[in-house]
């Protein structure tokens, strides 16, 4: 029996009922497929893979719980008053900050937004993995070009964020797209947490400019690119401590919808060069009496460490942060600095990152790096440290400008051996060598150790392992005093070392200040250090204190607060080294890690406030804008020299100031 055709007008073809039956069920099938497609390619990645969307769900799951275990050990020896990181113990050249950090570093064109410090212990959000994470901004009323961002990131150990795409719109995930690049990140200040990540800021590299109107917009980070293809995370700050119009921010993640808002600065602002009364140096960053000068700038891939270490000749030595580290020289010839890199590390058993060195008495440069050959991690990621030396070729050199040769002289083995160096180096006048390591030994607290040169090499020693009691833990930095003996830092307070027939002893001198930084010594025998961050609710800020040789007492000879610099307004002010000249006069770098003006110059906002002053009175020697003044040495001319993160080039300089 023939059954019913229908016509199509389009293909004038005839169908049966049971084939029109037969397409209308074909069509909805393909219609349901291609439906679920879509929602696939929609949804974030966490409907395909197993990444949650905060670094807390991460750190329960067992495939990252393990990598995090060890370092949240570590972190949990941690006895200070601050949960936040994993040493309590400071040091102006440690690479471990003990408190919460600012998240950016510094421009020379300053801030144009920034919504609050680092928190690093609350929770952050996935940046990766089809997550994206959406914060407001404000731009004032004036307007001005971004060109750079930081921000805080919990990364797991080992772990290097690489880039992320930074989209800035005028609605939250959309509406009018102003900004929308791939930006290179530069990773820095990292510290463990109680959950095992690195906390760490994240600072752009080749942002660009992009000129915005007065308004609020949108800054949305997505696709982040890390070294091994982990997922990483914008930490949450909820805007406490932030001091821009429009803060703290409003935040959302396209999972989840509404979350607190996130730990980040915009990086912007004038670009003008007017000055107050006085004279601007280098790039216009400095405000002085005409005595500051720029030594030398760093290139664009090149960013100088903190620390500069200077021979009975004048030269200046110092390290820079761009892959594993280099070390450079710079030599005053006929009136002019002359730059000559002289060795570049290479990693694993030859050391990576390296810290601020010395001169040695045999005119070599010392110093701690991380590496060598032994895992001191359960992870497997982290090797114990070890003690190298830089010296000239043994070869003759036919130019001025010659590639220095390393000697690993000590690689640390773990516990009880000691691991993990950290502080500064000293020679006493037989030659030998001691430093400290932040871990291991006896107690797994940390170490004073001692490298003695022989024939066969260099022999290690260890003179004291902490026990967490009285002597306190994780030991910073050592000096010899002019008595002979070994003077130390720890959590407890100053300590003194004497060695007898190959026996040590340790007293502990004082225990105020209880986070002794920036030790120095004068010539009448006085200690003098800074306390950082001392709290009082809103307001933080740093101490200067003098111990008295005469009968170990601490006075408190100094105290830079928000009230002098930063009016009523939150601040955080700091100090970041000390030194002392032939004459007994102390001097310090400080500055602050917010950006509340005090005043300003012209369209230069002076934040309070990076300068060089003479400690006990409220004489600047320099002041310096939209970055704080890191280090500080003394030549035996009598010239003060340092580093700094922005004055002269965007990457930062050596800067020299003659004395007042």
């Amino acid at each position: 029996m023939q059954g019913t055709r229908s016509h199509h007008p389009l293909v004038h073809a005839s169908w049966s009922t049971a084939n029109v039956a037969l397409a209308l069920l074909l069509t909805l099938l393909f219609l349901l497929v291609l439906l679920l497609f879509l929602n696939m390619t929609a949804l974030p990645a966490q409907a395909q893979n197993s990444v949650p969307p905060t670094a807390r769900q991460a750190s329960s799951m067992p495939q990252y719980a393990a990598r995090l275990a060890h370092m949240a050990q570590l972190r949990s020896r941690d006895n200070a008053s601050h949960a936040y990181p994993s040493r309590p113990q400071a040091s102006y050249n440690s690479r471990m900050n003990p408190r919460a950090r600012p998240v950016w570093s510094p421009d020379d064109n300053g801030i144009l937004y920034e919504n609050g410090p680092i928190n690093g212990t609350t929770d952050a959000w996935t940046i990766n993995s089809g997550f994206v994470v959406s914060d407001t901004i404000t731009v004032p009323a004036s307007g001005g070009p971004i060109n750079g961002l930081a921000f805080g990131a919990w990364v797991f150990p080992g772990d290097l964020l690489e880039n992320v795409q930074v989209i800035i719109t005028s609605s939250e995930f959309g509406g009018t797209t102003y900004f929308n690049q791939v930006v290179n990140f530069t990773q820095s200040a990292c510290s463990s947490n109680q959950y095992g990540f690195n906390i760490c800021t994240e600072t752009s590299s080749n942002f660009g400019t992009v000129n915005m109107a007065a308004g609020t917009y949108w800054v949305n980070l997505a696709n982040a690119v890390v070294n091994d293809g982990d997922p990483i995370y914008w930490d949450e700050n909820s805007g406490i401590g932030c001091t821009s119009q429009g803060c703290p921010s409003e935040a959302s993640e396209n999972s989840v919808g509404t979350i607190p808002s996130e730990a980040f600065t915009i990086l912007g602002g004038s670009t003008t060069t007017s000055c107050p009364p006085g004279t601007c140096t280098g790039s216009g960053c400095a405000y002085d009496e005409g005595n500051f000068d720029i030594v030398y700038n760093f290139s664009q891939n090149q960013t100088p460490q903190a620390g500069l270490a200077i021979d009975q000749a004048g030269r200046l030595y110092g390290l820079i942060e761009a892959g594993a580290g280099s070390a450079y020289q710079l030599a005053l010839h006929a009136g002019s600095w002359i730059f000559n890199s002289l060795y570049t590390f290479l990693g694993g058993a030859n050391g990576q990152n390296p810290s601020t060195e010395i001169v040695g008495p045999d005119y070599a440069l010392y110093g701690i790096a991380d590496g060598g050959l032994q895992t001191c991690s359960t992870s497997g990621n982290q090797y114990c440290g070890l003690v190298y030396r830089l010296r000239p070729s043994p070869t003759a050199c036919m130019t001025a400008m010659c590639s220095w040769i390393e000697d690993v002289i000590y690689q640390f083995t773990g516990d009880p051996n000691g691991w993990s160096p950290d502080g500064n180096l000293v020679f006493d006048q037989a030659g030998h060598l001691y430093g400290t390591t932040l871990y291991g030994g006896a107690y797994g607290l940390g170490t004073v150790y001692q490298l003695t040169p022989s024939i066969g090499g260099w022999t290690e020693t260890i003179i004291h392992s902490f026990t967490g009691g009285s002597d306190g833990s994780y030991p910073g930095q050592l000096l010899f005093g002019h008595d002979g003996y070994l003077y130390g830092t720890s959590t407890a307070g100053l300590f003194r070392l004497i060695g007898s027939g190959g026996n040590w002893g340790l007293k502990l001198l004082t225990g105020r200040p209880d986070n002794c930084a920036g030790f120095v010594q004068d010539n009448s025998g006085n200690f003098y250090c800074f306390d950082t961050y001392v709290e009082d609710q809103n307001n933080q800020w740093g101490e200067i204190w003098e111990l008295s040789y005469a009968d170990w007492t601490w006075s408190l000879i100094e105290t830079r607060d928000s009230g002098y610099y930063c009016s009523l307004l939150p601040c955080y002010d700091d100090y970041h080294s000390l030194a002392v000249d032939s004459a007994g006069q102390v001097y310090a770098t400080e500055g602050s890690y917010t950006h509340v003006y005090d005043w300003q110059c012209g369209n230069y906002i002076f934040y309070c406030d990076g300068n060089i002053h003479q400690v006990g009175t409220q004489d600047l020697l320099v002041d310096f804008r939209g970055d704080v003044f890191r280090d500080l040495e003394i030549g035996a001319s009598g010239n003060f020299y340092g580093t700094n993160g922005a004055c002269g080039s965007s990457n930062g300089a050596v800067w020299q100031l003659a004395p007042p």
